[in-house]
């Protein structure tokens, strides 16, 4: 499913298509690095990924008023604003991605890329569906009293991107991996060979970089190409990351290639 519209260098559809996974193009938010130019200029000088992150912390905390919690007494409404930081919602996200947290994430997949969810909690049909009201309300409610959450997502991309090409530079595209429970909770669009298939993955969804971690997350585990651009946030990306360990990823959805791993057990 996919928007008329979005806030990208580059139409949904295209976006959406395997044609941009197996030929990818680079992605932007509109305005996003120009607005923080200052961030990514002291950035550009820095060798050290760690003290980069530590410094894209601080400069979150500052522009969206995260730090204000330590200055203000600890007031209820100081704590419900760190809490809504786009920290919280990583960390929902890494407990369950059909969570309230997860709705509002796919909300900025939808609002910025234009790609609607095809599932939260249930399939969703179509933006004018009852299963789409069920994603829209914990969306409504996750976003409720957040400063700005999806400007701080947009950032995050923005600067997820900028790590990403100094980590991989000249490479345009990742080997992920995706375990399943129920591989036919996926649409599968074309049927290409025994194990190779092209499927409509949901607007945001959780990789692994590591084969043997997806094999914990179910009895069917692909293997995919994903784009960097495609990266919307990885386990290493920020100190003391709430999914290091795990080599997670989150992905942008669409139409992928995908080949099914032969289980060896």
């Amino acid at each position: 499913m996919q928007s008329s519209f979005n806030h990208c260098n580059l139409p949904p559809w295209v976006i959406a298509s395997r044609h941009f996974n197996d030929n990818p193009q680079e992605l932007s938010i509109q305005g996003v690095r120009q607005a923080n130019r200052f961030l990514f200029d002291k950035l550009d000088g820095i060798a050290s990924a760690e003290e980069r992150a530590t410094i894209f912390n601080d400069y979150m905390s500052v522009k969206f008023q995260l730090h204000q919690w330590e200055s203000h007494g600890h007031t209820d409404t100081a704590k419900k604003s760190i809490r809504n930081s786009y920290l919280r919602f990583l960390r929902g996200w890494m407990m369950d991605s059909n969570s309230i947290e997860g709705a509002v994430l796919k909300g900025w997949v939808e609002s910025r890329i234009g790609l609607a969810p095809t599932f939260h909690k249930i399939r969703i049909p179509g933006i004018h569906s009852e299963e789409y009201m069920v994603f829209a309300t914990d969306r409504t409610r996750g976003s409720a009293r957040t400063n700005a959450i999806n400007s701080q997502f947009d950032l995050l991309y923005e600067y997820c991107q900028y790590e990403l090409a100094r980590k991989f530079p000249g490479r345009d595209r990742l080997s992920l991996y995706r375990g399943t429970f129920d591989a036919s909770e996926h649409e599968v669009v074309e049927k290409i060979g025994k194990r190779e298939e092209i499927v409509r993955l949901n607007n945001l969804v959780s990789f692994t970089s590591e084969e043997e971690r997806a094999w914990e997350f179910g009895y069917t585990v692909w293997e995919v190409r994903v784009p960097l651009a495609k990266v919307f946030f990885f386990n290493d990306l920020l100190p003391n990351s709430i999914m290091k360990g795990e080599g997670e990823y989150l992905v942008i959805g669409g139409e992928y290639r995908v080949r099914q791993i032969p289980c060896t057990i």
